[in-house]
């Protein structure tokens, strides 16, 4: 017989988060209560930028008065944001974790996530000029957007440098 394993606290939190079993007014709800509490320690975290937030997975969530695994969500959603990620894939409440972000790279992240609750934050005002968060929030934008090249003629030369005409060359 085999022995199951035990879930980590990240597939813990994600199989509660993204749960196909709940209606979508649970989950709106679910979503709606972890994005104010997000919000909240966005808020501690954004008030202090020189302050490099560590401690444990369990210290944090009792620092910013949210459960363990609202923690462990707030952590997987910011680790692409941080200066060196957390190891949130084996993380326990006993890890510890680095809140060190790049404020440039985490206001993208919140521009690419749609989270204007996050991006839109009174506290950003004071850490990167409005014309930055415009310049920021454009980049941002514009880095899905398909620029499509002039169309190769069948008789122009092959863009790989073969000297061969494109119909001879890649075109075939």
């Amino acid at each position: 017989m085999e022995e199951q394993r035990e879930l980590t606290l990240l597939e813990t939190w994600r199989g509660i988060a993204y749960s196909s079993e709940k209606s979508q007014q649970d989950s709106n709800r679910f979503w709606a209560h972890y994005f104010t509490l997000e919000q909240g320690i966005y808020e501690k975290i954004l008030a202090n930028p020189d302050e490099v937030v560590t401690g444990t997975v369990k210290e944090l969530a009792e620092k910013y008065g949210v459960e363990l695994l609202i923690m462990v969500g707030f952590l997987d959603g910011i680790n692409e944001s941080l200066k060196q990620e957390n190891p949130i894939e084996e993380m326990t409440e006993d890890t510890v974790v680095n809140l060190g972000y790049d404020k440039e790279i985490l206001y993208k992240n919140m521009v690419e996530c749609k989270a204007d609750w996050l991006y839109n934050l009174e506290a950003w005002n004071d850490l990167i000029p409005e014309e930055r968060r415009k310049e920021l929030y454009k980049e941002q934008k514009s880095s899905h957007t398909v620029v499509k090249g002039a169309k190769i003629g069948r008789n122009d030369p092959c863009p790989c440098g073969s000297g061969k005409k494109y119909k001879h060359c890649c075109g075939r």
